[in-house]
């Protein structure tokens, strides 16, 4: 079943209209992924792939039944999107937008705690549970069907390591990128709580980098709480130098917090498997899955 999506969930495209929300309607809908609207303001009483556009989410939500959105509108205008879509009562909103000022995203984030909504990203490649809903702009066929989650805070390490574990049998539950910005809606606590309760994931993957904390507290929060489910984890950015952002806004070291080798120390004392490369992760899931009768398949040497 997986977390967060499912097959039942319908969803609204913010930006439909424009060249990406265009584009990537067409592949989530080749998907299977239910899009039952579009909304670019000015734009109503249009189509785009033989989905009606309307002026607002309002009037989307009130003419089809939707209860989830993803948001491909221009940074200056994505909170307001945001904001939009939680007016309309949308529980489950994915920002594909990138550099959403902070200011903005921090208010929208208190917004959607307040109305009991899950926000993933912004700068985020989406949520894909694996032959039942995708929303985002991942490369589909890399996913199979099965029982690892996957979260992540990089798009194309996520990519590269779900296509290591599809390649040794071990399909997902469900995959999410956190986002690359300073601020997202998500944290990896919130994601492993969400990976506890769910029954089809035996196992889970992290995927972290440098900057911020996300992976330390995941790993204390799995130390503290005595986590059932076997975890692994890679982290980019062990040669990175201080100082120097690489590549994504929230990926950056400051002094002595936030480096590739503090998150390591924490996930190796926290018990969780970490991988020297991001193919090593599959090779040590289904080892520790093989251990425990889990899983049967799986390369050579594994």
């Amino acid at each position: 079943m997986g977390i967060f999506v499912d097959k039942d969930t319908k969803t609204i495209v913010q930006g439909i209209t424009g060249t990406q929300g265009s584009f990537h309607t067409r592949l989530m809908l080749d998907y299977g992924t239910q899009i039952v609207a579009g909304v670019t303001p000015g734009k109503g009483r249009t189509q785009v792939h033989g989905v009606s556009v309307y002026d607002t989410v309002d009037e989307a939500v009130k003419k089809q039944e939707a209860n989830a959105s993803i948001i491909f509108v221009p940074a200056p205008f994505a909170a307001d999107a945001a904001f939009e879509a939680l007016d309309a009562g949308l529980k489950t909103i994915v920002i594909i937008t990138e550099h959403v000022a902070v200011r903005d995203v921090i208010q929208v984030m208190a917004r959607a705690k307040k109305q009991g909504a899950t926000v993933i990203g912004p700068n985020t490649p989406g949520i894909i549970t694996p032959s039942e809903c995708k929303l985002g702009i991942m490369p589909a066929h890399i996913f199979r069907r099965g029982i690892v989650g996957v979260a992540s805070r990089s798009g194309t390490l996520t990519y590269e390591i779900a296509s290591g574990l599809s390649a040794v049998g071990l399909g997902q539950s469900t995959c999410l990128g956190l986002g690359g910005d300073p601020v997202v809606g998500l944290s990896f606590v919130d994601v492993l709580r969400e990976f506890e309760e769910d029954e089809q994931t035996k196992a889970v993957v992290l995927i972290g980098e440098i900057g911020g904390n996300l992976e330390e507290l995941a790993a204390e929060f799995i130390s503290a709480e005595g986590y059932s489910k076997p975890v692994a984890a890679f982290v980019a950015g062990r040669t990175a130098p201080r100082g120097k952002r690489m590549g994504h806004a929230g990926a950056i070291i400051m002094g002595k917090a936030g480096t590739a080798q503090s998150k390591i120390d924490a996930f190796m004392e926290a018990g969780v498997m970490v991988a020297e490369k991001p193919s090593d992760v599959a090779r040590l899931l289904a080892k520790r899955l093989k251990k425990k009768g889990i899983f049967t398949g799986g390369m050579s040497g594994t």
